[in-house]
Formats: C-alpha cells, structure tokens, sequence
C-alpha cells in the first residue's frame, strides 16, 4: 500500500507535472527516506494512518542525524507534496503535514573571489583552441554574471558583439540581454575567428557556441573539470565552483557603485531579495578591510 502509492506519486511528477531528472531524483531521495521510516519505525499499514507526530519524529530523526535546515526543508516540502497528492486522488484523507513548521534556511553568504584572485583565473595563455576556449567562456562568466547553464546553451546567433551585449535563457525561459565589455568581447571574438572552426571540425551547422574537444556541446560536469583544472594552474587556494564567478561578478559591481536593481537585471533574479544577500557580502567584505588597516581597529 505504502510503496503504490509511492509509485503512483512520481509518475504523477513525471508525467503530469513534467519535472526534470534532477528534481525527481531529488523527491525520490527524501521520500524514500520518508517512507522507510514510516514503514519501519513507525509500523503504519497505510498512509491515511500516518499523524503529524510521525512526521515530526522523521524530522527530529534527521535533524539528530546532522542534517542541515536546507536538507530538512527540503523534505518537509517533499513531504508536503506527497501529502497532498495522496488527499487529490482520495488515497487519504488528512493531510498530517499541514501545520509542519519548515526550519529556517541559515542566510549563507556566497563565496566570492578577490579582484586580485580574478586576474589570476583569467589570465590563461596559449593559442590553441582549448585556451583560447576557455579564455572566452571565462571571461564571458565574468562579465555577464551568467549561470553555467545559461553558458553552455548560448547559441552563437546570442552574440551582438558589434552591439556589446549577450541574449540569454535563464530560468523558467525568461529572457534578457546582458552588456558584454570590451575584455570578455575580444576573447569571444577570438574564440569565434581562431578555436571554434578548429574544435568543431569545420561543422559549423550546430550553433552551440562553446563546444568541447571533440566537437559537441559542453556539458556542466564538462565545464566544471575545465573551471577545477585553471583554478588550479593558477594556484588559487580558495574553493571554486561554476557559481562562484557569478558571486564575484555581482559583488564586485555593487563594490563599485553599481544600482542594486541594474545588477538584479543582468543577474536575472526575480525577487530583488535574492539580490541584496551580494549588499551583505559587500559589507562582510569591508568590515574585513577597516580591521586590516585601520589604526584603531
């Protein structure tokens, strides 16, 4: 009864609501959790018998576990799903989820790098068609503040380089156009006339802009093992993910001056909200420099 319904659940997900391989793995990895304790600590014989006290106890469980509020969150609001699907197609009645209090998110500042450690990660020699690569792709994060995703989907026919600026799909396929500067402009430019021809094997028909080695789209694993390997090479001890140039992009415009709701634009971010955690980042950071040099810090 328990593991049906279950069943039913995700083929609901799958085919009605549509979601992506990585959110369904994701609702299968907290309700599993979910339904085994219900099936095992609990001994409950159907859903309908399940209480609000059994789903604090699941919580309690992962919290007693070391989850973080994230995680836990996470599988309330997987729960909650679950729920009330099984109230929409009359497999229960109650809904034990429904006055379950979600833990708050701690508000965790973004990782960003120096301008100094900027430099060295853009600083990529050679002239062959991988550097030249890689100089584009970063330089273009740089300058954009573009997610890995929307990077590695940008057809060439996204490029106004006469015009300075880049299209882009973020997300739910809401466009927008992002100023391009003169640095990341010519290393694209570069890209296009000297390394694209050479890594595509002159089969220019697929207008995916940034390809690997043999000629087909970048994949984000793909695009993560380059980003690990500059990091690398340019000795830069701090952790480094695909985000983390989108973090500095956007602190280092405010650091300078720039209008929070333009970065909010360029940044594609709904919700000005989400923004402003770059204006805590910028205050974290000056802090950091009066105590260095002030005299009476």
């Amino acid at each position: 009864m328990l593991t049906h319904a279950f069943e039913d659940f995700f083929h609901y997900l799958q085919i009605e609501k549509g979601l992506s391989d990585n959110t369904l793995s994701s609702y299968k990895r907290d309700l599993k959790n979910y339904m085994n304790y219900i099936d095992k600590v609990t001994n409950k014989a159907s859903w309908d018998t399940v209480t609000r006290n059994d789903i604090v106890g699941f919580l309690y469980l992962l919290k007693d576990s070391g989850k973080s509020s994230s995680t836990i969150s996470r599988h309330v609001s997987s729960i909650r799903s679950f729920h009330q699907f099984l109230i929409r197609e009359q497999i229960a009645e109650l809904d034990p989820s429904l006055h379950i209090e979600t833990p708050k998110k701690a508000r965790q500042l973004p990782d960003v790098l120096s301008m100094k450690d900027v430099e060295k990660l853009l600083m990529i020699h050679g002239d062959n068609p991988l550097a030249i690569r890689n100089k584009a792709m970063l330089e273009l994060l740089y300058a954009t503040g573009l997610r890995v995703s929307e990077l590695i989907t940008l057809n060439v026919s996204d490029l106004h380089l006469t015009m300075g600026f880049v299209q882009c799909l973020g997300k739910g396929s809401k466009e927008r156009i992002v100023p391009l500067g003169n640095v990341a402009n010519k290393a694209v430019e570069d890209y296009l006339q000297q390394a694209r021809r050479v890594l595509t094997k002159k089969n220019l028909d697929d207008n995916v802009l940034f390809v690997n080695q043999h000629g087909r789209p970048l994949t984000r694993q793909g695009f993560w093992k380059i980003l690990k390997g500059i990091a690398k090479n340019a000795n830069i001890k701090k952790s480094i993910t695909p985000h983390t140039l989108r973090h500095s992009f956007a602190t280092h415009l405010l650091e300078n001056g720039a209008d929070l709701r333009v970065v909010q634009e360029m940044l594609g971010h709904v919700d000005i909200s989400t923004t402003q955690i770059y204006t805590h980042v910028t205050k974290a950071r000056l802090k950091d420099v009066y105590k260095s040099y002030h005299p009476r810090a």
